[in-house]
């Protein structure tokens, strides 16, 4: 299991993406834009940030633009996303987490690949709980 910092913003991910890249070397491992998957997105939105993965050094980044960038309040635009090796393992997981907290997206397979999942903790701490379907 690990766990990687994801960073939500308003609309401004490519912006910070560039950024990151130049202050501070960032190689942007994947970057794919909301109109690139299956779901139905308004035309402002279809060339924003849906995920994009960063290797900062040895560390991983990822960084997104948001659907409803009202949601989003600077300082608090970040989630944990927990990977764990097998797809078993997220719906325990994510019970566990979400205990006395609010899912917000119950676990699922999803068209990227993965078993997923998101929600708040009781503490206010945002998580995505994901694993990879063919490893």
């Amino acid at each position: 299991m690990h766990i990687i910092t994801y960073i939500h913003f308003p609309g401004e991910a490519e912006a910070a993406i560039n950024f990151y890249k130049e202050v501070l070397g960032a190689e942007v491992i994947m970057n794919s834009k909301m109109g690139d998957g299956p779901m139905e997105v308004p035309p402002h939105l279809k060339d924003k940030i849906m995920h994009a993965r960063l290797k900062i050094g040895e560390t991983i980044l990822y960084i997104s633009d948001t659907f409803d960038e009202s949601r989003i309040v600077k300082g608090s635009n970040t989630s944990l996303s927990v990977h764990v090796d097998t797809p078993a393992e997220v719906d325990p997981l994510f019970a566990k987490l979400s205990e006395g907290g609010q899912a917000t997206m119950p676990p699922s397979d999803v068209f990227w690949g993965s078993r997923f999942g998101m929600l708040t903790d009781k503490f206010g701490i945002h998580w995505m709980v994901n694993c990879e379907l063919n490893k």
